[in-house]
């Protein structure tokens, strides 16, 4: 993503809509996590180009994420699972049993491979970049009121 800033750290901002704060970590150019504290970190700033696009998506308008870096250090099955869930389009959604079918190499029938796409999901470490409240029956790593008004925001 060209318009966000190399340097690293911690920034947060508060959203009046989640009624909490948007709160991502940085490095080296990619989306290390976020999350929706109650309260920031300490020395967390709040001025940071992603958290722009955070707060107009939240304003009720459509985004895409997909051109944000986000380091995605877990196995590779988990990896390839919420890649294919930043695929999800803006207003759309799956089930868990969907998305694994979705997924080279997983059988939607095969409950191992499912609780494999829902350990993906609940370990998602950016939810909202990678939108996990669009499968509607799997595990958000966001809080579930969050997930929920992520879902009510975007009609689901």
């Amino acid at each position: 993503m060209d318009d966000v800033a190399e340097d690293a750290g911690i920034f947060a901002r508060e959203s009046p809509y989640l009624d909490r704060y948007v709160q991502v970590g940085y490095a080296s150019g990619k989306v290390l996590s976020v999350s929706f504290p109650t309260d920031p970190d300490e020395g967390a700033t709040e001025d940071h180009p992603l958290l722009d696009r955070i707060e107009a998506y939240l304003e009720g308008e459509t985004a895409d994420f997909s051109d944000v870096d986000v380091a995605l250090t877990m196995p590779t099955d988990q990896r390839t699972v919420l890649e294919r869930v930043r695929e999800i389009p803006y207003g759309d959604q799956t089930s868990v049993e969907q998305l694994t079918a979705m997924v080279a190499g997983l059988d939607a029938d095969d409950m191992n491979d499912q609780q494999l796409v829902r350990t993906a999901l609940d370990e998602n470490p950016a939810p909202l970049l990678i939108p996990d409240h669009r499968v509607r029956d799997g595990p958000s790593a966001a809080p579930p009121e969050v997930e929920q008004r992520l879902r009510s925001l975007e009609g689901l």
